[in-house]
């Protein structure tokens, strides 16, 4: 399981895994997000952990085939 973050950089977002010293960085968070959710499910799943314009998580997604440990309370997608 890989941890990918979308973390806000000055005023562009980045996506990038866990313990990794480069990121892809987009204009738009929408974007970054969408990378860090196909880099995440192409390494075998994980969460991808999103942070808010505050530089506060606002969010966490789980990527399949991670195992998202709380599913009935997930309903939001």
């Amino acid at each position: 399981m890989t941890n990918y973050y979308v973390t806000k950089r000055d005023n562009q977002w980045a996506a990038l895994k866990e313990s990794a010293s480069r990121a892809r960085i987009f204009d738009k968070q929408s974007d970054a997000e969408a990378a860090a959710k196909e880099s995440c499910r192409k390494t075998g799943g994980g969460e991808v952990r999103i942070q808010g314009r505050d530089y506060l998580f606002r969010d966490a997604d789980t990527v399949a085939p991670g195992n998202d440990p709380n599913p009935p309370r997930d309903k939001k997608h």
